[in-house]
């Protein structure tokens, strides 16, 4: 198999509706306050994470320095998307904080543990 040839048999998999569906979400709008905010935002994350991610490995494997400066920059750029898209989903970011907390009592009710991490129930 050649790779056009991937690309004709993948393509079988795709109905080319992604600009359709994406247009019957924002008519529908099910509470959402910004579409366009939501999807800049994930793909606004997914980048800085990258970047994060580029940062260790270049550290692990690559013989780099630890740059904290640098590192805090990366993170507090991850802050500013998902910020966006609490905002996107009306959603306070102390909201989904407290929600997170919670969950994690839930999960981990005497401090983490690799025990309790296998046997997790959620």
């Amino acid at each position: 198999m050649n790779i056009n040839e991937y690309q004709n048999l993948a393509m079988r998999t795709n109905d080319g509706k992604c600009t359709e569906r994406l247009n019957v979400e924002i008519e529908k709008g099910q509470g959402i306050v910004d579409v366009g905010g939501i999807i800049n935002a994930c793909l606004g994350l997914a980048g800085e994470v990258g970047e994060v991610n580029d940062m260790i490995k270049k550290i692990i494997f690559h013989g780099h320095q630890i740059e904290g400066e640098d590192v805090k920059k990366e993170i507090s750029d991850c802050m500013w998307y998902i910020a966006l898209m609490c905002e996107s989903f009306g959603f306070s970011m102390n909201e989904i904080a407290e929600i997170n907390i919670e969950k994690l009592k839930k999960r981990y009710p005497d401090g983490f543990s690799e025990q309790a991490s296998i046997n997790r129930v959620d």
